[in-house]
C-alpha cells in the first residue's frame, strides 16, 4: 500500500503548542465504525460512551527527562543527546544531534561530568548506543539535568513539565508522553470508575518507533523498531473476564492498542507477559484485542495514522481527519482527541 494514501493536509496554525488549562475540556471526534456517524463533543463527554463492565486499558508509563545537553570531552562541541531505551545495564540507545561526528569510543560530558556518556556502537539516523558513567542514581541525575523531551513540533517551551505527563503515570522510562491519556483528570477517572467502568494498567515504554518517520513509498517495507511492554497477572485476568462477559475493552492510546494486540496476537487470550514489541498495524491487520479506540490526532503518513486505519478503515479516518480540520480541531500531542467505537 503506497504511503501516499495516508497523507492530508494539516495548517501549521492547527498544531498545539501549549495544553489547555483543564485537560478533559479539550474536544472529542466521536466516530462510530458501523454506523459511520461523527459526532463533535467535549472529551469529558467520553464516558457517555463507556458503559458498565467496559473495561478502560491506560498505559502507565512515564516520560522521562531525557533530552541533555552537553559537550564532547575532546573538541568541546555542542551537543544534544535524547535517551530512548535502555538496552543493558547502562547501556542506553539514543539519539544524537549533530551524530555524524560522533564516532566510537568518543565520549560526551553533560554537567560538568556529572553524566558521561561513551560511544560503543553506531546505528543509522543519528541514532548510537551510548555506555552511561555517573556516580549515584541515574534518575536523580536525570531530574538534575534533563529536559522533558516535547517532540519537535512543539517549539514553545513548557511551564509545567508534568502537563507532558498522564496523572497517572507511574513507570519511568519513556521518551515520549502516551498522549491519548493527557486528557484524563483524577475526577474524570473517579466518575468512569463510579460508573462501573473498569480501569486497568499496562506499561509500554515509548522509543524510537515514534521519532522515526516512514521513509518507505510502500508501507509493507516499513520496519518497526521495538519497545518494552509489560502486562501483570491482574490485569490479564480483567481483560479475559472483560472478554468472557460480553463486554468491551476500550484502549486509551496507540500504545496501549500495540501492547494488547501484541499479547492476543500469539495468544487465545491476555496472559501476564513482558517482552518487546515491533508490531506493525496497518490495514489488513486482523484485530483481536480491543473493542473501541481513544486517541490524538497524528502526523500526516505516519504509522499511528496506518494503526488508526487499520481499525476502521482508510477512508473513513482520512475523511474525519478532514472535518477535524475544517472544524479547527488542535493537533497532535497537547491537541483534541477522537474516540472510535
Amino acid at each position: 500500500m503506497d504511503i501516499e494514501a495516508f497523507d492530508y493536509h494539516l495548517p501549521e496554525r492547527l498544531i498545539a503548542q501549549t495544553p489547555l488549562k483543564n485537560r478533559d475540556e479539550s474536544r472529542l471526534l466521536v466516530l462510530g465504525r458501523k454506523s459511520g456517524n461523527i459526532e463533535h463533543k467535549q472529551f469529558k463527554n467520553v464516558i457517555d460512551h463507556l458503559e458498565s463492565g467496559d473495561t478502560l486499558v491506560l498505559n502507565d508509563t512515564r516520560v522521562m527527562p531525557a533530552r541533555l545537553f552537553g559537550l564532547k570531552e575532546d573538541t568541546g562541541a555542542k551537543v544534544e543527546m535524547l535517551m530512548l531505551t535502555q538496552i543493558e545495564g547502562n547501556d542506553w540507545e539514543v539519539l544524537l544531534k549533530p551524530a555524524k561526528r560522533i564516532r566510537i569510543g568518543n565520549k560526551l560530558s553533560f554537567g560538568e561530568g556529572k553524566i558521561v556518556a561513551e560511544c560503543i556502537e553506531e546505528l543509522d539516523q543519528g541514532g548510537r548506543i551510548m555506555r552511561l558513567h555517573y556516580e549515584g542514581i541515574l534518575q536523580e541525575r536525570l531530574d538534575e539535568l534533563g529536559e522533558m523531551p516535547l517532540p519537535p513540533y512543539i517549539k514553545e517551551r513548557l511551564d509545567d513539565p508534568d502537563r507532558y505527563q498522564t496523572v497517572y503515570a507511574k513507570a519511568t522510562g519513556s521518551a515520549a508522553a502516551p498522549t491519548a491519556g493527557l486528557h484524563f483528570t483524577d475526577d474524570l477517572l473517579n466518575q468512569i470508575k463510579a460508573k462501573g467502568i473498569h480501569i486497568a494498567f499496562i506499561t509500554l515504554h515509548v522509543g524510537l518507533g515514534t521519532f522515526r518517520p516512514v521513509s518507505v513509498d510502500n508501507i509493507d517495507d516499513h520496519e518497526m523498531h521495538s519497545e518494552y511492554y509489560q502486562m501483570d497477572e491482574d490485569t490479564a485476568e480483567l481483560l479475559n473476564e472483560t472478554k468472557a462477559n460480553g463486554k468491551r475493552i476500550i484502549s486509551v492510546g496507540t500504545t496501549s492498542t500495540r501492547t494488547l494486540e501484541t499479547i492476543m496476537q500469539s495468544n487465545d487470550q491476555f496472559v501476564a507477559k513482558s517482552g518487546w514489541t515491533d508490531i506493525f498495524i496497518f490495514p489488513g491487520f486482523e484485530y483481536k484485542a480491543i473493542d473501541g479506540l481513544i486517541t490524538n490526532f497524528h502526523l500526516p503518513k505516519s504509522t499511528l495514522v496506518m494503526l488508526v486505519s487499520a481499525f476502521s478503515t482508510r477512508d473513513f479516518i482520512i475523511n474525519a481527519y478532514q472535518q477535524a480540520v475544517e472544524a479547527e480541531y488542535r493537533f497532535f500531542s497537547f491537541g483534541d482527541a477522537m474516540l472510535i467505537i
